[in-house]
């Protein structure tokens, strides 16, 4: 016998299980497909149209601009009008997210979109959130080759689009849905909550934007 072997011997023995391995498995599988709730706050448990709204009052609470569009072409013109505003240089970087792409940035003309992580030389950067939280106004963001983390983090403007029907009540109802678009073996290696630009207030308590990410960020919402 191993030690490993002993040592789980031990604590079976300890919590008086009986070794059948299968009657434990369906247990665990059981506990984890019905797990409990926690409890939700009221706040977010709206009808589905006050919920966006919530969430849109919320991220301008914490800092961040917001948009609404009708649809996914109307995006480039939404970026271009955020970068025009604020005299930024009319080029974006952007991950491989197949509903951004679809989005038909050749009708901003003079819009440069660079593909790719963000290697911090980037002013603006585009990326696509997997859902949004009505409470607090924050977006979850899944990292990988669609929407590289780089993106969320480097760009002094950081523009996140995320789809009405994508925002929930509550952060509870991200883990649900992260769950459904990605299962076992196959979830991304960081998911990041986003809650209005980057900010400090370490030093005087003085609050200071982009201390450590971006210092703007603008949230368009898709009908």
């Amino acid at each position: 016998m191993s030690a490993r072997d002993s040592i789980l011997a031990k604590v079976r023995k300890a919590v008086h299980a009986t070794g059948n391995d299968a009657e434990r498995r369906a247990t665990v599988a059981e506990r984890l497909a019905q797990a409990p709730k926690g409890i939700i706050p009221k706040r977010g448990q709206l009808p589905k149209g006050e919920q966006v709204d919530l969430f849109c009052a919320m991220a301008e609470q914490f800092g961040a601009s917001v948009a609404r569009v009708g649809d996914y072409t109307d995006v480039p013109a939404e970026v271009s009008a955020y970068l025009r505003a604020r005299n930024l240089p009319s080029e974006i970087r952007m991950g491989a997210d197949k509903r951004l792409k679809k989005a038909k940035w050749a009708s901003e003309k003079t819009l440069e979109v660079r593909d790719g992580p963000s290697d911090g030389g980037d002013l603006s950067g585009v990326s696509h959130a997997l859902a949004g939280a009505a409470e607090t106004g924050t977006l979850a963001m899944m990292s990988g080759p669609d929407n590289p983390t780089t993106i969320n983090f480097l760009p002094e403007h950081h523009i996140v689009v995320v789809k009405a029907s994508d925002i929930k009540g509550g952060v509870e109802s991200i883990w649900t849905m992260l769950r459904k678009a990605k299962g076992k073996g196959e979830m991304p290696r960081a998911l990041n909550l986003i809650t209005g630009p980057s900010r400090s207030g370490d030093i005087e308590q003085t609050i200071i934007l982009g201390a450590h990410g971006p210092r703007a960020l603008h949230v368009i919402v898709v009908e």
